[in-house]
């Protein structure tokens, strides 16, 4: 999804997918023959229900959706882009490769935002009472409602329907395919994280091997930097300082482990960002930055005239604040705590840190800790993440890890029994480690694709892109050519 830094800083760090991912919505046509409406990006309202799982609640709210129908030819197949953990953005209305796909199979292109992300707003505020309305299997029975009086209103009952997805909404397109095998036919399913799990010290691993596939020293240059930093922290006398030399908003205070964590884990946030978009394509979503790549960053590590390691990366904190217009950094805690637990609509964290957190705390997991000596952070450790369930939802380490598990029940992990679902991943994106990278069958194949990053596939092509990535989009086309004859 598209957020700038701004926001990320304040709310994307503690998703479990960094800054919002990309992937946002969709659908409402005649008949006819799907007339192309004005706009695009014009809105549009379903109405859904609130509880699919009681049926004495009869409650209702208008989900958002978008609709293009510019390539649909009658008996093609309808494209579902499954939204995120962000509001949906209609700029994949008119661009990505899915678009590419559907001018090639004459299908319609749908969009559905998902409950409590973006202007789709099922409840009166994000109140935790309210939250238990949130979670991926109340989004999988969204689309299915979706699907099926969208096919009937249309008069697309017979038409085949695939569903396309990226990140968090890479899992649930699988995930619909596996739940909803009867009302959608095939899934694209990139970028996917699968395997739910409480701890994925993984997630910093994979980013130290994509640091230092730029260059051997990097990521220990980065270590260098990280415990340096630590060391002073133990220090008031260096507080000053560090204020200045990574420009915070106000004076550094450390009253608990849970302050130096947020500070830490914000500063490694510069990095975790970079590597996981790492030269993907995405400007058309109105995204700054994507010019700082994995090469920038490890030039600015390498730069023995910024001085020692530690500086070198408080100069890549600041370029960052540069790039992204951010006048300074609020390194508070305290004021993190308090933006997580304002549970207005118009609330700071509102666009989706508070909802996305309340996931991870009720469902995934999925929290990127320093916990493996084979990265190169320190100071944020998986105790810490737990203790935001805790403080923002009043959710217990013991809840958490049994919520986690009973996922991993329900959808079955990595042992994923289905067919015709594809799923791409990138070997510089981090989520792959709890992805599909292999081919599970010949009917739920892996495109693991050397040198890219997250959701790659997704974004347009351009003539910069490495042949293995032009060659996977192309590879997905065919696999879904060959599945729409079955």
């Amino acid at each position: 999804m598209t957020l700038t830094l701004n926001d990320a800083f304040s709310e994307g760090r503690y998703k479990g997918f960094r800054k919002f991912d990309p992937v946002q919505f969709a659908a409402g046509l005649s008949e006819e023959k799907v007339q192309v409406t004005a706009g695009l990006s014009e809105e549009r309202w379903f109405t859904q229900k609130l509880d699919h799982f009681n049926g004495a609640d009869s409650r209702v709210w208008k989900q958002r959706y978008f609709v293009n129908g510019t390539f649909y030819k009658p008996g093609g197949p309808v494209f579902l882009m499954i939204g995120g953990e962000g509001p949906a953005n209609p700029a994949w209305m008119q661009h990505g490769t899915w678009l590419t796909y559907a001018k090639n199979l004459g299908a319609l292109c749908l969009m559905l935002e998902h409950r409590f992300y973006g202007k789709s707003h099922p409840t009166a505020d994000l109140s935790t009472d309210n939250l238990r309305f949130l979670s991926s299997r109340q989004a999988l029975a969204d689309l299915a409602h979706f699907r099926t009086v969208t096919a009937e209103t249309l008069g697309l009952t017979e038409g085949k329907w695939v569903a396309f997805g990226g990140s968090y909404p890479g899992s649930l397109a699988a995930w619909f395919r596996l739940k909803y095998p009867h009302l959608v036919h095939s899934s694209v399913a990139t970028s996917a994280p699968v395997h739910a799990t409480v701890n994925f010290p993984e997630y910093l691993e994979v980013v130290s091997r994509s640091l230092a596939s730029e260059n051997p020293e990097c990521s220990l240059l980065v270590k260098k930097a990280s415990d340096a930093l630590l060391e002073r922290l133990k220090d008031p006398k260096t507080y000053d300082n560090i204020t200045k030399d990574f420009n915070l908003c106000s004076k550094l205070q450390l009253q608990t482990e849970m302050d130096s964590a947020y500070l830490l884990e914000m500063l490694a946030g510069n990095f975790m960002d970079v590597v996981q978009y790492n030269e993907d394509n995405r400007e058309f979503e109105g995204v700054v930055g994507t010019n700082i790549t994995i090469k920038v960053l490890c030039g600015v590590m390498s730069d023995s005239s910024l001085g020692e390691p530690y500086a070198r990366y408080a100069a890549v904190a600041r370029l960052m604040m540069d790039t992204f217009s951010i006048k300074c950094l609020d390194a508070s805690y305290t004021n993190y705590l308090r933006d997580m637990t304002n549970t207005s609509w118009d609330g700071p964290a509102a666009g989706g840190g508070r909802q996305w957190v309340y996931q991870t705390c009720t469902e995934f997991g999925f929290y990127q800790s320093t916990d493996s000596p084979n990265q190169p952070f320190s100071g944020f450790p998986l105790q810490y993440q737990v203790k935001q369930c805790a403080q923002f939802y009043n959710i217990s380490a013991e809840t958490l890890a049994e919520a986690v598990a009973q996922t991993n029940e329900y959808y079955g992990g990595y042992d994923i029994h289905a067919t015709r679902i594809v799923f791409p991943n990138g070997s510089i994106d981090p989520w792959h480690a709890l992805g599909i990278t292999r081919d599970i069958t010949s009917d739920l194949p892996a495109v693991f694709i050397k040198g890219t990053a997250h959701c790659a596939n997704m974004y347009p092509a351009r003539s910069q892109d490495l042949p293995q990535l032009a060659l996977a989009r192309d590879h997905v086309i065919l696999l879904l050519q060959q599945w729409l004859k079955q």
